[in-house]
């Protein structure tokens, strides 16, 4: 009674007594009262658990969804890191390495995955909440190769995996499959093609025909004597070395035997640059940067460095030694772009392209999407040196404009984009400044670096075009004319998006 002493007040005294007595009757009370109540019976039932409505809960009795054994994490990680190591070893970027693994778990029924991709590595753990422990899986990147087919068909399985049209299974198999099989064309043709790329890039830097079946020859010399040293596991970089070397000399022994009756003997010297320095993951590691995968950058940019240093090592021995004999000396010369030479820059800047594609062991569809985008960079950069702007801002509106016709168009017509933007850009590397910048420092004495280090500033623009024109395209990449509402970042390949289905 102390409790209705103290409730002043018929209202108060009413809502006492209501705390004290027992909940109404389902059939007897009044609509009103049950409402009132209501909210009090709710506050009741959660501060006292029910006795006799409710079964209790086993305390073993495991809550939420079934979390996949150790064996299962175990194959479904190792197929993401199959598929990570061969975007990887093809130039693909960081983040899109790490943007596949992170889909392809997402859609096979992992939990929470964490990867990190490294130069030489890709790590993947997956978190099982806090009664399992973790998995954790390392596969190691040991080989680098062009061969874009390998890539392409990586991709559609990719896409196959995150649509849910294959299992796990028949994934692992399909992608053994890619891996083992053979290049879809004989080596011969490979040399070929990087002899057509040296013939079509002289044309483009204003040598004639003789000059470019000159380079084209000089090429496909090279190329043979880098697969032969390959054989007895040269690194690299002396293979670099070798090439420099042996392309400056056969063009200063060609211009010392008369054999050429042109001005410009250089150019072939420059196209010869141009090739080795192609197939260089110039864009991944501009792209790692730019998306934050330091070390990654940092790796690709040490091996485009060294590999950068072995060819000009080559050609500065080269020049050496062509001083010391006492051979004749050219000194190379900027060429002059006008109007009429812009069509055969068109049609060049397509068939280098398409040369670089062939030589990378790439598709038909690939190689004539590669072909629309170095004629599209090949116009672009023409065009804006005609209208006296400068080597590094013509290189990179036209890589900007190559990356964003790549990256709308590249997916709809089943080509991965990395093809596009790298056979785009190839016809507009900077092999003649970088042959003008040695040659400015191994013979003349003053020494000037500023022609080397605009070589380099161009590769840069090429490269930082290409993925901004990436990043640009995705508004339109879906469909044209239709906004995404959020941005991933640059994607040169794996999926723009990571989807999420249960394991079978």
């Amino acid at each position: 009674m102390k409790i209705n002493q103290r409730a002043k007040g018929p209202a108060n005294r009413r809502r006492a007594w209501q705390i004290l007595e027992a909940p109404a009757d389902e059939h007897s009370g009044e609509k009103k009262r049950r409402r009132g109540n209501e909210p009090r019976r709710r506050a009741w039932h959660i501060l006292e658990a029910p006795t006799g409505e409710q079964p209790a809960v086993d305390s073993d009795t495991a809550v939420g969804p079934a979390l996949p054994d150790d064996s299962t994490v175990n194959f479904v990680l190792d197929l993401a890191l199959r598929i990570g190591e061969v975007q990887m070893s093809s130039g693909a970027g960081a983040s899109d390495v790490t943007a596949t693994i992170i889909a392809i778990t997402n859609a096979l029924g992992l939990p929470h995955c964490e990867v990190d991709v490294i130069f030489t590595s890709i790590t993947v753990t997956c978190h099982r909440g806090t009664d399992m422990n973790p998995v954790s899986a390392l596969r190691v990147v040991r080989s680098r190769s062009l061969d874009y087919t390998r890539l392409s068909a990586t991709e559609m399985l990719v896409q196959q995996i995150t649509r849910g049209n294959i299992s796990a299974e028949e994934a692992y198999s399909e992608l053994q499959r890619i891996t083992t099989a053979p290049h879809p064309y004989p080596r011969w043709v490979a040399t070929l093609a990087w002899g057509g790329m040296a013939f079509f890039i002289t044309l483009i830097i204003g040598g004639g025909v003789d000059v470019a079946l000159v380079a084209l020859v000089i090429s496909a010399v090279i190329d043979r004597i880098g697969r032969l040293l390959n054989r007895y596991a040269l690194p690299f970089f002396f293979q670099q070395v070798v090439g420099g070397l042996v392309a400056t000399l056969s063009a200063i022994l060609i211009v010392s035997s008369d054999l050429l009756t042109t001005d410009k003997p250089t150019l072939v010297v420059a196209a010869a640059i141009t090739v080795l320095l192609s197939g260089l993951s110039t864009v991944s590691a501009v792209q790692d940067a730019i998306t934050g995968y330091n070390v990654t950058a940092a790796g690709r940019t040490m091996e485009t460095a060294l590999m950068s240093a072995g060819l000009i090592a080559g050609v500065a021995l080269a020049l050496k030694v062509a001083t010391q004999v006492g051979l004749p000396q050219v000194t190379p010369e900027a060429p002059p772009y006008n109007p009429q030479a812009l069509p055969i820059m068109v049609v060049a800047g397509a068939g280098a392209a398409a040369c670089f594609a062939l030589a990378s062991y790439s598709t038909l569809r690939s190689m004539l999407v590669a072909a629309a985008a170095g004629a599209i960079g090949a116009a672009v950069y023409g065009s804006l040196m005609i209208s006296d702007f400068d080597g590094i801002s013509s290189s990179a509106v036209a890589a900007t404009l190559v990356g964003l016709g790549g990256g709308v168009l590249a997916r709809r017509l089943k080509v991965t984009p990395l093809v596009v933007a790298v056979s785009g850009i190839t016809p507009l590397l900077p092999g003649l400044s970088t042959y003008r910048g040695l040659y400015q420092i191994a013979v003349e004495s003053f020494g000037n670096f500023s022609t080397l280090m605009s070589a380099v500033a161009i590769g840069l623009a090429l490269a930082a075009g290409v993925v901004l024109g990436e990043y640009l395209a995705q508004p339109v990449r879906t469909g044209l004319g239709r906004l995404e509402r959020r941005f991933a970042g640059p994607r040169m390949a794996g999926p723009l998006r990571p989807s999420r289905r249960r394991l079978e």
